[in-house]
């Protein structure tokens, strides 16, 4: 069975980083979770079963977090390495 991957890019409340990225880390779909400098605060790899459950942790626990005012989810289309 083939599984959803996606990187989902966040813009954090300055001074919250550490605080949502700690939070999301102990979500088992969450693979990797990084603050990065550039247009966005933090990225999160992510890999769920299927379509609802992604939708579900974007929904439910993305839009849950205060902090969090803005995302950008990219689906794995195809993955070398």
């Amino acid at each position: 069975m083939s599984s959803i991957e996606a990187y989902i890019m966040m813009n954090i409340k300055s001074g919250a980083e550490d605080e949502v990225c700690e939070a999301l880390a102990h979500n088992p779909i969450v693979e990797e979770v990084s603050v990065i400098y550039g247009e966005y605060d933090a990225i999160l790899k992510v890999k769920s079963e299927n379509m609802r459950t992604l939708d579900q942790f974007i929904t439910e626990t993305l839009r849950a977090l205060p902090n969090i005012f803005l995302t950008a989810t990219m689906l794995i289309a195809k993955q070398y390495k």
